[in-house]
């Protein structure tokens, strides 16, 4: 798949855009996925788009990264996509890290933060993806994309990984005020991974 900064990009993350608008919240966790991958080696697309110029202009992404092709056109043949693991709410089996040898793509639906749950991964799984899920609770899809690194790059097990559950937001610190005078807080329906702080792993806004 080629190198960056000297890293070779063993592992590639694909995002289908099953939406047909771009969301705030989905660019920000675009966004955040982009630099993670970035950050570590891997490769990153986001498909399906009805626009890529004007995606492009919304998140500041390459246009490398940026393509109107759905993956249904980019892995045409059914040899092509059993080499692609979808990540799936409903796949018959975990992901564990001997999957970083049988896979090299990793591919999801950009819509795993609905809340709740629709089966629109399925698009993905009837047209001949291998699945693979990341246990029972929702996640966000940059969660969901960092989990999988963690899993693949980092050899971590599913069950080890720590998170921190449904975390209560506080609307007025995220706005930049003053958290002591904080009133507004908001109960986020997901799981995100533990950071070293404690704290919920999120993007930045």
């Amino acid at each position: 798949m080629g190198s960056v900064n000297g890293v070779d990009q063993r592992y590639r993350i694909i995002v289908e855009h099953l939406d047909s608008e771009l969301e705030d919240w989905q660019a920000l966790e675009y966004k955040c996925i982009a630099r993670e991958c970035s950050a570590n080696g891997w490769s990153f697309v986001l498909s399906g788009l009805s626009s890529p110029a004007e995606t492009k202009q919304q998140l500041g992404l390459p246009a490398t990264s940026l393509t109107q092709q759905g993956v249904e056109s980019l892995f045409s043949t059914a040899e092509e996509r059993q080499q692609v693991c979808l990540l799936d709410p409903r796949g018959s089996q975990d992901l564990a890290p001997e999957d970083g040898e049988k896979f090299k793509v990793f591919l999801f639906g950009g819509i795993l933060g609905d809340d709740p749950p629709r089966d629109r991964t399925g698009e993905l799984r009837r047209i001949g993806f291998p699945g693979r899920k990341l246990g029972p609770e929702q996640m966000t899809t940059d969660t969901a994309a960092r989990v999988t690194r963690m899993v693949i790059q980092d050899k971590v097990r599913l069950q080890d990984i720590q998170y921190v559950n449904r975390p209560e937001l506080n609307l007025s610190a995220t706005k930049g005020e003053d958290a002591t005078n904080a009133s507004e807080s908001v109960s986020m329906p997901f799981k995100y991974v533990k950071g070293q702080d404690g704290a919920p792993v999120m993007p930045e806004v």
